[in-house]
């Protein structure tokens, strides 16, 4: 019954945001014990966390790039969204959103979106 769906511009240029937004149904981001992810997976790389919130609105960021990040979340739209400031073409990445339990911290994650390719190019 859960979906997640990434949305947003699939160009960005450099020295910009890179804004996405995960949409999702059949569950709140609220209601319930869940913490919802940002994920990215560059070209030929391996799959990176980049950050969460959780359902009591509290944050997390990877520490490679919590100086750059941001994720918020909009509780009547029932989404939360991406910000990543000043991105290079190292930034062009598959981005995903998904959920797991929280505060079980080695659970898995049970629903992802399709993820959204965005490239980083002038």
């Amino acid at each position: 019954q859960v979906q997640l769906q990434e949305s947003g511009p699939g160009l960005v240029k450099p020295s910009q945001t890179l804004s996405l937004t995960c949409t999702v149904s059949g569950g709140s981001i609220t209601n319930g014990y869940y913490a919802w992810s940002w994920f990215r997976q560059p070209p030929g790389k391996g799959l990176e966390w980049m950050g969460v919130i959780v359902w009591d609105g509290s944050t997390s960021y990877s520490a490679s790039l919590k100086s750059r990040t941001s994720i918020s979340r909009d509780t009547t739209r029932n989404q939360f969204s991406l910000q990543l400031i000043s991105v290079t073409p190292e930034d062009t990445a598959v981005y995903y959103c998904a959920r797991r339990q929280s505060p079980i911290t080695a659970s898995p994650y049970d629903y992802w979106g399709k993820g959204t390719l965005v490239t980083v190019s002038s």
